[in-house]
């Protein structure tokens, strides 16, 4: 296994594919992908026979070769943020009562589909979320779980749970016509797209995840119960003098009665000192910009309540290690893991114990790097996951099949090994 040095990878498997309606997606097109300079390498090759009547692959064995191609193209990823777009299409969609979540779509409306799971819970989207992916290859959607951004009601606790969470994506796929669709996500969205990808498997073509965060206590105690207080005690102290000395025994139980007072002014003071907490850690190197956000009191009383009311109900989980249980229903999964050697919101140690409880996905350590997406070695390395993503799709997708659209159902069934360099 190579960790920090890029990963190498060997597939061993079958390739299933099952085309869709051409009614999801859009249209069939002459041409699934814009060409451009930067994905030269792949012009001209049409070596591969994939037949519509039949779903022939033609030879399995052009497929791998290819795919065993593509590893050794790794240093080739592009791995910069795309440029800034907007949504060509967005709207609201009620979920229950009293939920109503926003969502927009960017990018190819043709293109393979991709889900971005935010953070938090409780943080939101944001336009620069878009950038993670190729607009010219992926179908782009992004979501405002319940109570955050600009989903309604502002910060509501009710019925706002892990499963409603779960289902809420069901109901945006279905509302999309989407049959089956790429999974990302970050810090809590890592545990939102483990959860929702455990009890939907099917429903899922591949996962790239970042700052792996699995609710256990012990993940829960660092952060929020004095641990982390080691690495950053100048922040620490003013999330942990709001709270009265003999208070201090549970600081999750201190905040979640202040977070739920009657007093609107009480609600935000404890939730502009959970969210500084956070703001002032997620990053390798302090960011203003970042801990400014924990001066906003909209912003902040949705995450700290929120977080908050999942982490005191352990996220509502059956047990401490239900993600890490359930592996065996994705791990036929391809799936990107990508981590902060200095996450201090969410240790490496989760990361590794995923990795470990789950070989065949691959993990890939950025060394100067904390927990934020936004630092320049994590977000390279985002980008680079979702190329090698795409890569592995463009060759099943593309490759001699200019009849079919972008989105069609694949399945890719692989196994994956590590070789090292």
């Amino acid at each position: 296994m190579t960790i920090e040095g890029g990963a190498q990878l060997v597939l061993y498997s079958k390739i299933i594919l099952r085309q869709l309606p051409n009614s999801i997606g859009g249209p069939q097109r002459s041409r699934c992908i814009k060409e451009t300079p930067s994905h030269a390498q792949f012009a001209g090759r049409r070596n591969l026979v994939l037949r519509a009547g039949n779903q022939d692959l033609g030879s399995e064995e052009l497929v791998v070769e290819r795919l065993m191609e593509l590893k050794k193209e790794g240093a080739e990823l592009i791995r910069n943020l795309y440029p800034p777009i907007e949504p060509y299409s967005s709207g609201f969609l009620k979920v229950s009562d009293p939920h109503t979540i926003y969502w927009e779509q960017s990018g190819n409306p043709s293109g393979h589909p991709v889900v971005f799971l935010h953070g938090g819970p409780g943080g939101g989207t944001s336009p620069s979320n878009r950038q993670f992916f190729d607009p010219d290859f992926y179908r782009i959607i992004l979501f405002d779980q319940r109570g955050a951004g600009k989903s309604t009601p502002h910060a509501c606790l009710v019925d706002n749970t892990t499963w409603d969470l779960i289902e809420d994506i069901e109901k945006l796929r279905e509302h999309l016509e989407i049959a089956e669709w790429q999974v990302f996500g970050g810090s809590w969205g890592s545990t939102l797209a483990l959860a929702y990808s455990q009890s939907h498997p099917d429903k899922v073509t591949g996962m790239v995840l970042r700052g792996i965060f699995l609710l256990r206590k012990k993940e829960i105690d660092w952060f929020y119960e004095g641990g982390a207080a080691a690495i950053f005690p100048d922040a620490w102290e003013p999330f942990r003098d709001l709270i009265p000395e003999n208070e201090r025994g549970c600081f999750v139980e201190a905040y979640h009665k202040r977070l739920n007072s009657d007093d609107l002014e009480t609600q935000y003071a404890a939730a502009r000192a959970w969210t500084k907490w956070e703001t002032m850690t997620v990053h390798l190197l302090p960011n203003e910009e970042s801990i400014k956000r924990g001066d906003d009191d909209k912003f902040s009383l949705a995450f700290a309540r929120i977080e908050n009311h999942y982490f005191i109900n352990k996220g509502f989980f059956p047990s401490d290690s239900f993600l890490l249980d359930n592996l065996e229903k994705i791990e036929h999964i391809k799936a990107i893991i990508v981590q902060g050697r200095y996450d201090i919101c969410c240790p490496m140690m989760s990361a590794w114990d995923l990795h470990k409880a789950w070989p065949e996905a691959e993990l890939k350590v950025v060394g100067d790097a904390g927990h934020s997406a936004n630092e320049p070695g994590i977000a390279a390395e985002l980008v680079a996951a979702n190329e090698k993503m795409k890569n592995i799709l463009k060759v099943v997708h593309l490759q001699g099949m200019s009849p079919f659209p972008v989105n069609f159902g694949c399945k890719l069934k692989l196994m994956w090994q590590r070789e090292k360099v």
